[in-house]
């Protein structure tokens, strides 16, 4: 299995297919088990999966532990970070004073960029950092990752963001 995953990195496209038809069957029983779980299409899970097994091939490495269960544990992550976002989906609240349906509530519009350029400024660089990149529909783990810390570290500074945006927030008469 190392030599195909090894092969596969490189872009040996008959690699990539032997290394899908051997993780297809433990890719689709965690999908099923998972979809079982949550409620969610089992197939969405597996494309998830695959995404993440592909994604990891550029940056494993080969010289450290089993190659194959680190896209399967990657693959795992992947799964649960979508369950996560989903179900935060799901349970959002609806806006409490929704906009006019003509589109035409300038002055929220303002008000809320006004509020955010605040809070961008009373934010460290690596707060600021990472409230772009979650904004930007990344996953706390992906942006950990991109800054070479753990997702507990990401946490701490959401906290921080968040405790800052209720100061400010708090205090605008919205």
């Amino acid at each position: 299995m190392r030599a195909t995953i090894d092969r596969a990195r490189l872009g040996d496209e008959r690699a990539r297919r032997e290394l899908a038809t051997a993780l297809r069957p433990r890719l689709e029983a965690m999908a099923r088990r998972y979809a079982w779980r949550s409620g969610e299409d089992p197939g969405d899970l597996v494309g998830e999966a695959w995404c993440a097994v592909f994604d990891a091939l550029d940056e494993i490495d080969m010289s450290v532990g089993e190659p194959d269960c680190y896209l399967v544990q990657r693959a795992r992550w992947r799964i649960l970070d979508y369950l996560k976002w989903s179900r935060l989906r799901r349970t959002e609240a609806p806006d409490e004073h929704p906009p006019p349906a003509d589109g035409t509530d300038v002055a929220g519009a303002v008000v809320g960029l006004a509020l955010l350029a605040e809070l961008l400024a009373a934010l460290s660089d690596t707060q600021r950092i990472v409230l772009v990149r979650v904004l930007r529909g990344e996953t706390w783990r992906e942006v950990a990752q991109a800054l070479g810390c753990s997702a507990a570290n990401i946490a701490y500074h959401m906290r921080c963001i968040r405790g800052r945006w209720e100061a400010i927030a708090g205090d605008s008469p919205a």
